[in-house]
């Protein structure tokens, strides 16, 4: 196993995923450097989901590494992380306040401060007035306001975000990546999922580019694009992609 940089937050090494006889991972090496927002990129399918998941330990690797704060991570591995995924997990029948404050406690705060934190931030998102509404009554966008708002509130030094703007309009996906700018100022880490390159161009320090579980392009957001000729993450993502396209076309 390599040694692992003190400025090092994640190391994938040589990374391998099998499912029964299909490989969706086939040696993935990377890493994300402590205060970076880290792009993580792909089409539905490409290996993003798995990556994460083994990466927390919810799927046991094939071959190599994945450590986060330089070892296997553990809820008590003493890094404390964040992570929003792409489908809500929330409690739908309790109220906002009362949900954003369980949460709060399992993450360690007191019950003062978990309400503290939560008021807070529902006020940051326009939401204070629905501290007292069910879950359920929310639509899908305040929903996806109140798990981002549970991710962060005890100040993650390692937040990974799946599709966090997924459905959000253009000033929420703004107010949205205002809040991941903060927290990144404060210190944390960020590794982003997302299929918005706009997103990627004003957020992200460095990316991947996966396919089929390999890296296509790695690198700072403008190396990529030298990588490809100095073309737009949209066009080298479709570049990636195209063969792709072109083939399922001509068997149609």
């Amino acid at each position: 196993m390599n040694s692992v940089n003190p400025n090092t937050v994640v190391q994938v090494s040589h990374f391998r995923m099998d499912f029964g006889k299909k490989t969706v991972i086939k040696d993935l090496s990377f890493d994300v450097k402590k205060g970076e927002v880290f792009g993580f990129l792909g089409s539905n399918g490409s290996g993003k989901t798995t990556t994460i998941r083994a990466l927390l330990g919810l799927y046991q690797p094939t071959a190599g590494d994945l450590l986060v704060g330089g070892k296997t991570f553990s809820v008590s591995s003493g890094i404390k992380l964040g992570y929003l995924p792409e489908e809500r997990g929330l409690y739908k029948k309790e109220s906002v306040i009362d949900v954003m404050i369980y949460f709060g406690q399992l993450k360690g705060l007191s019950h003062k401060d978990a309400r503290t934190s939560a008021e807070t931030f529902l006020a940051r998102v326009k939401l204070s007035d629905k501290a007292t509404t069910r879950i359920d009554k929310l639509s899908g966008g305040q929903q996806q306001k109140i798990q981002l708002g549970i991710t962060i509130m005890n100040n993650p030094e390692l937040l990974i975000l799946d599709e966090p703007t997924k459905g959000f309009d253009p000033v929420n996906r703004r107010l949205l990546m205002d809040i991941i700018e903060e927290h990144q100022r404060s210190g944390a880490t960020v590794i982003f999922v997302t299929h918005q390159m706009e997103e990627v161009e004003r957020l992200c320090d460095r990316i991947i580019l996966l396919k089929d579980g390999v890296a296509h392009a790695y690198g700072t957001v403008a190396e990529v694009k030298k990588q490809y000729g100095d073309i737009s993450l949209d066009d080298v993502f479709i570049k990636v992609y195209g063969d792709e396209n072109e083939q399922n076309e001509e068997a149609i």
